[in-house]
């Protein structure tokens, strides 16, 4: 029982200090966020590996498009964005 005990006035000491976290965004931000970060790194893979893969069949084009831009996007713009956008909300 002591160590429930410790461990809800812990949890409750823990975010009683932590800043308040924005509400999660609607489906319909978070599409535009996810759009925001797709478009721009689809484009500049294009831009950098076209040419390189232009002797490649599409689905293996696809393969290494996707394989580049989908990390990029769900491990760095995407969180990226959405920091940004709650620094955003905090000001206001």
């Amino acid at each position: 029982m002591p160590t429930t005990a410790t461990t809800a006035t812990a949890t409750t000491a823990a975010t009683a200090t932590e800043p308040p976290r924005p509400a999660l965004p609607s489906v319909h931000v978070r599409a535009l966020i996810t759009w925001l970060a797709v478009y721009p790194a689809i484009t500049l893979v294009q831009v950098l590996l076209g040419p390189s893969l232009a002797g490649l069949a599409v689905p293996l084009r696809v393969l290494v498009l996707t394989g580049l831009v989908v990390p990029a996007v769900v491990y760095l713009f995407v969180p990226v964005l959405l920091k940004a956008r709650a620094a955003l909300l905090r000001r206001r």
